[in-house]
């Protein structure tokens, strides 16, 4: 191994400074012997110099036949000595890396900050550098070393330090460490990127996309899942199930691969499964909603060709929720929330879709959310108020009754009307709560008009009951202690359902009617004929009022061109009414005309703005005031 040459002068042991490491030439090894023979020191020191010289062999000998890899540099970083491991590591003999700069060997300029650190121990202002480096060999494959550069602690004459390289092979941890992350961050039933990778590289995209001008700026996403996965697994099995989400992930592969016009690799689109059978196809830097849109029609028709899976051929179809958007501003968790929004409309709409995000239609979903969230505090908090609009007679016009509407006061979206939040509450069940606040508020109300007009007939008051508050509650019960509790007496208590809730009623629903009906309360049924229902099971329901859905007044509406067809049917309908013993209401008159030919044919009270607009209590107790004539 070649060294060069450094001068010094022994201090009053004989060594000289540095020398600790190989840095001595034979020649100066040569001298020393000489100097010490020709002026043997005392016996001490004599001793004291033989220690020294066995040491400095010593530290040759370990130099050398060390397993570390290491180089010793000067303060320029240019290799002063090498051993046989670091030449073996890159490749080269030992001698021939002396002079070499270790900054190139090492790979320690590629980072600027790695190199100003680098530089820094060179100049004894840093004491220790670690990192983990690329090496080059001569023949052109490369080594993962752990590279340690520290400064020797003697020092050549004059100040200059000499540095320390070491270069640890960690090539076989390394590979080890990648099989683990791989395995880590893959799903073993698909061989795709898992949920864990695609997060990461969801937000590395996101990053890159906010910094680099070179892309498009913009990000896209198909998040999908099968439809009807789980009969497979529960029919055929997990074996089965396993093997058809592996097929679907070659189909998925392929379609990226072809959109993407490139093999599989960075740069590509990546495919991943987020769990069960739920996939997603991330697209950086989208050309627009057209390229997704495109993307997913492809998974569409790919995964609709049946596969065959050891004997079984099955067919299976997806629902995709696709989302494109800048990627400024947007954050891994938004994307998927949008996402998962729009799987959500595709599986709503009839599965074996696509759907685009809409960002008018999610604020809806949003209000929606925010609405049901805060449906049972708002009855504690008492911002639900009840309206009231008159029941008329056709043949006086004189108010017969009052059907009781409830608005929310919503301190972020003012007043709602019942169409807002009415199938909110009964999807998560506020509608018993609140259509208990709603039965007894009423109920004082009527009690109060009657109490203050003791003279005349007293309004009857009619309140919407939707059916889960049949299934869900004693409604039977909790309508016998609200009446006894305000003193209304029960013929003044007419209740509404829907149709749809009381055709077909069995069991306890039917149970509940007909406990209602004996107790003297009044049934209507609301919105009559928009259903399918068998009008014959109307003589088995103890129904006293059938009131027809709007939509059969609208063809009364233009006298000169009046839509035969609704007459014929309202006419119909109120002579099948009254054949059963029903009297009959008709919804949404807003005209003399309509209210005239309702007449005729025979409907007993209307309900519309002719008559009045729903009002406050107030309105209807001047109502009453003025003779409780309407129109």
């Amino acid at each position: 191994m070649r060294e060069r040459a450094v001068s010094g002068h022994p201090d009053s042991t004989g060594r000289t400074p540095g020398a600790t490491l190989p840095s001595m030439t034979e020649s100066e090894g040569s001298t020393k012997e000489s100097a010490r023979a020709a002026h043997p020191p005392p016996c001490d020191a004599s001793a004291r110099c033989d220690d020294t010289a066995a040491s400095l062999g010593d530290y040759r000998a370990a130099f050398h036949t060390a397993g570390l890899p290491m180089a010793v540099l000067n303060r320029d970083g240019l290799v002063l000595a090498a051993n046989p491991a670091f030449g073996e590591l890159v490749g080269t003999a030992p001698g021939d890396l002396v002079a070499a700069d270790a900054a190139d060997l090492a790979d320690l300029g590629a980072d600027p900050r790695l190199w100003a650190a680098y530089r820094e121990v060179l100049c004894g202002r840093r004491e220790r550098l670690s990192c983990t480096r690329r090496l080059k060999r001569t023949d052109g494959s490369a080594v993962w070393a752990e590279v340690t550069v520290e400064p020797v602690a003697e020092r050549l004459p004059g100040g200059a330090e000499r540095v320390l390289l070491t270069a640890a092979d960690i090539s076989d941890r390394r590979d080890l460490l990648a099989r683990l992350r791989h395995l880590q961050m893959h799903d073993p039933v698909t061989r795709l990127p898992n949920r864990t990778l695609f997060f990461e590289r969801l937000t590395a995209a996101l990053e890159a996309a906010a910094f680099e001008r070179s892309g498009t700026g913009r990000i896209g996403l198909c998040y999908l899942d099968l439809d009807g996965f789980k009969a497979v697994n529960d029919t055929l099995g997990h074996r089965v199930g396993d093997r058809l989400l592996g097929a679907v992930a070659q189909r998925l592969t392929r379609c990226a691969e072809r959109a993407a016009g490139r093999g599989p690799g960075p740069g590509g689109h990546l495919v991943a499964r987020l769990g069960g059978d739920e996939f997603a196809l991330l697209v950086e830097d989208s050309t627009g909603t057209d390229q997704l849109a495109e993307l997913a029609q492809s998974v569409l028709d790919a995964l609709q060709q049946p596969f065959d899976l050891a004997g079984q051929r099955l067919s299976v179809s997806a629902s995709i929720g696709v989302v494109e958007r800048a990627a400024g501003g947007t954050t891994a968790t938004g994307l998927m929330q949008a996402a998962d929004t729009t799987l959500y409309w595709a599986k709503e709409d009839g599965k074996a879709r696509w759907t685009l995000f809409d960002p008018e239609r999610n604020a809806h979903r949003m209000t929606r959310q925010a609405l049901s969230s805060t449906l049972r505090p708002a009855v504690d908090r008492g911002e639900f108020t009840l309206e009231y609009q008159p029941l008329v007679g056709l043949g006086d016009g004189r108010a017969q009754g009052v059907e009781a509407l409830v608005r929310w006061r919503h301190p972020q979206f003012g007043v709602l009307a019942p169409n807002r939040f009415i199938a909110l509450a009964e999807e998560n069940g506020a509608i018993v709560e609140l259509g208990r606040w709603v039965l007894t508020r009423a109920c004082y109300q009527a009690r109060a008009w009657q109490l203050a007009h003791p003279g005349g007939q007293p309004l009857f008051v009619s309140v919407n009951v939707a059916v889960r508050q049949v299934w869900d509650s004693d409604l039977v019960a909790d309508v016998a202690g609200i009446l006894a509790e305000t003193g209304l007496p029960p013929r003044l208590l007419q209740l509404e359902l829907t149709e749809s809730a009381v055709m077909g009623s069995a069991g306890r629903p039917l149970q509940a009617l007909q406990a209602l009906s004996d107790m003297g309360v009044r049934i209507a049924i609301d919105d009559f004929g928009t259903g399918y229902s068998n009008l014959a099971y109307l003589s088995r329901l103890p129904v006293s009022v059938l009131k027809l859905d709007g939509s059969f007044v609208h063809g009364f509406r233009s006298q000169e061109h009046p839509n035969p067809a609704d007459e014929m049917i309202v006419e119909a309908l109120v002579a099948l009414a009254h054949r059963l013993g029903l009297t009959v209401t008709a919804e949404c008159v807003e005209s003399a005309e309509q209210a005239e030919r309702l007449r005729r044919i025979g409907c007993d009270t209307g309900q519309g703005w002719l008559y009045s607009r729903p009002v406050a209590p107030d309105g209807v107790a001047a109502l009453l005031d003025a003779g409780r004539a309407c129109g």
